[in-house]
């Protein structure tokens, strides 16, 4: 039954688990807004078909859709798919869905953050926002998983666990002005910890070079295994990435995790810079109420946003030339699951990548023993 709890998940014995442990599926969002995704999002929905077919290869998926594309979502994903009707702003599943928790027992509940778009009124991107801030109940209430409302404006692309107590994230987004204002870095640790269950925060100071989610952690940096993380790189020096990079990997380097273990860096080269053209600035609607893109921005690419399945990893393709090498270190890094890329530029146009689409339901523990 849906429930909403007064309580923590720390209080009541839950934990978020890290992304590579067992899942029940996963949940994405169809695009359709048509100031993000160029030419009626078309481009887009094909893009995101084919995350959603890869994903289903290891897992069920769900994809929420509004109802006046209901019909040409359920028309256009594969049978696998599950199609619900979910009325939402965009389509970044990761932002606005639950973050999943589970106890000893089996019992599965979700965390349910406040959404301001990434920044409200000071810098966010879109307006208004009503819509995504209902997703994560709607989610969990099909999931008939119980509900903690937690006091963090905060979205699930800006932080990474290991599934033993330790939390990643970046201070540009935690800390930042536009998200928590009237809380310090204590009193945030502190509600983290709480509502996620962990005993550490490794805090990184940027994330990638024009992102605009003011830093996002799961397109810089993120667990591969407890213990171990993958950092995005690049050996260009007049790269402004270069310099973010290096110090993330000072800080890794000198950090524990929270049982102690100093932490194994492994990094992958990011792709070569990219940026919009004009053609697909001029595909996009015009809009007040939403950030406008230009020719010559700046891409936020980045081969760390892919998504861990049961037994495969999905991740982006930028018909780069370092495309084959990230593939390669991925598989040798998850050498029991199966990688399969997806060209995801037009995800990435829209502001993120295949993680940010996309939103894992764990399966409780009992459920997997």
């Amino acid at each position: 039954m849906f429930r909403t709890f007064d309580s923590t998940p720390q209080a009541d014995g839950f934990r978020m688990p890290a992304e590579f442990e067992p899942h029940m599926g996963c949940w994405m969002l169809w695009p359709e807004r048509g100031d993000t995704w160029r030419l009626g999002a078309k481009p887009a929905q094909a893009a995101f078909i084919d995350v959603a077919e890869a994903i289903s290869a290891f897992e069920p998926v769900t994809a929420g859709a509004s109802h006046g594309q209901w019909e040409n979502a359920r028309s256009a994903l594969p049978e696998s798919v599950r199609v619900v009707e979910i009325s939402s702003d965009d389509a970044w599943m990761r932002d606005v869905g639950p973050t999943v928790v589970v106890d000893g027992r089996g019992n599965l509940r979700g965390v349910d953050w406040r959404f301001n778009a990434w920044g409200g009124l000071d810098g966010g991107l879109y307006f208004p926002w009503d819509r995504d801030s209902r997703v994560a109940a709607k989610v969990l209430e099909i999931e008939r998983a119980g509900r903690y409302r937690a006091p963090l404006v905060m979205e699930g692309g800006s932080f990474h666990v290991d599934g033993q107590g330790t939390l990643i994230t970046t201070r540009e987004c935690l800390l930042n002005r536009n998200r928590n204002p009237h809380l310090d870095r204590e009193q945030i640790e502190a509600s983290l910890m709480a509502y996620l269950n962990v005993q550490k925060v490794v805090w990184l100071d940027k994330g990638v070079y024009m992102d605009e989610t003011d830093g996002h952690v799961d397109n810089l940096c993120c667990f591969v295994k407890p213990g171990e993380v993958l950092l995005t790189w690049t050996e260009d020096r007049g790269d402004p990435q270069y310099d973010i990079s290096r110090q993330a990997l000072e800080i890794l380097s000198t950090e524990t995790d929270a049982r102690g273990r100093p932490l194994v860096v492994h990094k992958i080269h990011q792709p070569d810079p990219m940026v919009v053209s004009a053609a697909e600035c001029q595909g996009l609607d015009a809009s007040e109420t939403a950030k406008p893109r230009r020719a010559g921005d700046r891409l936020a690419a980045s081969y760390v946003n892919f998504y861990i399945a049961n037994g495969g990893i999905v991740m982006p393709l930028f018909d780069d030339a370092h495309d084959r090498a990230a593939m390669d270190l991925l598989a040798r890094l998850f050498p029991d699951r199966k990688v399969v890329g997806v060209r995801s530029r037009e995800i990435l146009l829209g502001g993120g990548n295949i993680h940010c689409i996309t939103q894992q339901i764990p399966m409780g523990e009992r459920r997997v023993r």
